[in-house]
């Protein structure tokens, strides 16, 4: 593991101007994914700056009935808040499958965007990688690819992200906040994830030397009707071979408002936009949902050894939809 220094920021222009002077910092939240791809070798950042003690750590209700989600809460404090409980059930589900509770207990909400693929050629600095070292290959796309991406890969990545809690934010359309030196600004997550490209190895969209500050939920009252649902290869604390966080409303039968988001299937959180466009207006049976699936996952191109993740999460909508159907009319 290479020397790195150390320093504790003791305020949110004091973190973004030392990233600024030094390309080579890293902003340390809990460290779960960053310390261990330093370990590996994989990061390789002269020097941390610790920004858990930065006044970034409250969940508050925001004046239109959202909520406004500081980059320091930790995963836990997140999943147990009530409002989030109340307003956004599917983020509390999401994020209680993520991870144990002591990584829960370490583990930030800017820290889970900025999480890293677990990809096994990008985590071993003995393989070629696109990611780790632009040109270099992705081997996994002729390789070990079983849990890689079917949705928005190319040739040069086929890693997917493994957040949990990225996809019910994704599907609430969740906004991005961060600081520069030249001020603060914000990016909807459907911006902030960068399309693979050909130029994986650039993840997100935020300037450089920015810090993440916090995620700001708009209201969205179908939110209060929603679910997550990850499958995964073990019971405990396994990451997602397929999941999915939905919204639904129905009323007199028919779907009124809809959210749906895949995870586990792109190089970024899904929104299935398509699923929704055929899930809206439409009766609210188990025929609508397979088509509003079978819509998004059209453009589908799996490789020859994670196909099953198509009707796999084919599978997954129906179930889900059909769940969340069942307790809007109970």
């Amino acid at each position: 593991m290479r020397e790195f220094g150390y320093e504790r920021a003791l305020d949110v222009p004091g973190a973004v101007a030392v990233a600024v002077a030094d390309p080579d910092v890293r902003f340390l939240g809990g460290g779960t994914n960053l310390v261990d791809l330093m370990k590996a070798g994989v990061e390789r950042p002269g020097r941390l700056v610790d920004v858990r003690e930065l006044p970034l750590d409250r969940v508050e209700p925001t004046p239109g009935g959202g909520l406004r989600i500081g980059a320091t809460v930790t995963n836990s404090d997140l999943a147990a808040h009530p409002e989030v409980r109340r307003r956004y059930p599917a983020l509390t589900q999401a994020v209680l499958a993520g991870a144990s509770g002591q990584l829960r207990n370490m583990a930030t909400v800017g820290g889970n965007l900025l999480q890293r693929t677990r990809c096994g050629y990008f985590t071993d600095v003995s393989k070629p990688c696109n990611k780790r070292v632009p040109g270099s290959g992705c081997p996994a796309v002729a390789g070990e690819h079983h849990n890689h991406a079917v949705l928005g890969a190319s040739d040069h990545c086929v890693a997917v992200h493994p957040s949990d809690m990225g996809v019910a934010l994704a599907a609430f359309d969740a906004v991005v906040t961060y600081e520069t030196a030249d001020g603060p600004g914000e990016l909807p997550l459907a911006d902030f994830y960068r399309p693979v490209g050909d130029s994986p190895h650039r993840e997100t969209a935020l300037p450089p030397g920015a810090l993440v500050t916090g995620v700001v939920l708009p209201p969205a009252p179908v939110a209060a009707r929603s679910r997550y649902r990850k499958v995964r290869e073990r019971a405990s604390y396994a990451f997602a071979i397929g999941s999915a966080a939905a919204a639904l409303d129905v009323r007199d039968g028919t779907v009124t408002d809809a959210r749906l988001a895949f995870g586990a299937v792109a190089s970024r959180p899904w929104r299935a936009r398509a699923a929704e466009d055929v899930l809206i207006g439409a009766p609210a049976t188990g025929e609508t949902f397979a088509a509003a699936a079978d819509a998004e996952l059209a453009a589908a191109r799996p490789l020859p050894h994670n196909a099953y993740k198509v009707p796999l999460m084919r599978n997954l909508v129906v179930a889900l939809l059909t769940e969340l159907t069942e307790e809007a009319t109970r």
